[in-house]
């Protein structure tokens, strides 16, 4: 049975981290069928900025500094996100205050402030800089408890190239790299994702996004892991009823259940 308090959450909260170039912003805007940038508010329910694309495309980024900022998208207001902001960075000051936001937010008594996932964006463009000190730093000092991290592995196409490189480089031809690439692409995804799995606090789980830059891909995938990883039912029907990713996602959860 649902505890009497999940039914009164009434949006579902994802801070969201990851490396600059990792897509996130442009993940949001998939997850929320939106090509806008996202409303910005204060903790109190104040528009504090806000931009759309056609105004300028970089405003967005400039203004977002604050990992106690609601994003929040006109098409999905079901969904509140925060943004890290930066420690990826290398800052000490921006990584306490992300630990800070994580342990307040993950055990607060203030159910509708509780942040229900974590996602950590991480992109394969960046595949031979292995895992960073930042991350390092992430998933072996930040517990986060009951709130699950999932790993988001983004521009998982660059891998393509690596892939059909090394073959080559082990005196492949061409023909027999392209045909192997595959093979080899899950290899080196495995290969890279296993430091992360030796980590003291590691992801609760992973998903592979390929091609976000279209607007029509499908997010099915990230929900399914997220609500999967969800140690609450409730919170699990909370996520389902949110998403706008695919019907299909709905039903199953619902026979399933």
């Amino acid at each position: 049975m649902v505890n009497e308090y999940l039914k009164k959450i009434e949006r579902f909260r994802v801070l969201v981290m990851g490396r600059a170039n990792a897509g996130k912003t442009t993940i949001l805007q998939r997850v929320c069928n939106s090509t806008d940038k996202p409303e910005i508010f204060d903790g109190k329910g104040n528009k504090v900025w806000t931009c759309r694309v056609a105004d300028n495309p970089e405003c967005f980024q400039r203004g977002y500094h604050d990992i106690r900022h609601e994003l929040v998208f006109q098409s999905n207001p079901g969904f509140v996100f925060h943004d890290s902001c930066g420690f990826e960075a290398g800052s000490t000051q921006q990584f306490d205050q992300m630990r800070n936001f994580v342990a307040e937010h993950a055990a607060t008594t203030r159910i509708n402030e509780r942040v229900h996932a974590i996602w950590f964006c991480i992109p394969m463009t960046d595949y031979h800089r292995m895992v960073t000190a930042a991350e390092q730093k992430f998933f072996n000092e930040c517990d986060t408890g009951h709130v699950p991290v999932i790993v988001l592995v983004t521009k998982v196409d660059a891998l393509y190239l690596t892939a059909i490189r090394e073959l080559l480089d082990q005196g492949l031809t061409i023909a027999e790299a392209k045909e192997r690439a595959t093979e080899k692409q899950g290899e080196l995804l495995e290969k890279w994702l296993g430091h992360l799995d030796k980590c003291k606090f590691p992801p609760k789980g992973y998903v592979s996004l390929q091609k976000m830059n279209q607007e029509d891909v499908d997010c099915t995938s990230l929900m399914e892991c997220t609500a999967n990883m969800l140690n609450e039912e409730g919170l699990q029907r909370l996520l389902i009823s949110t998403q706008q990713s695919s019907i299909a996602i709905c039903v199953k959860y619902a026979v399933d259940k």
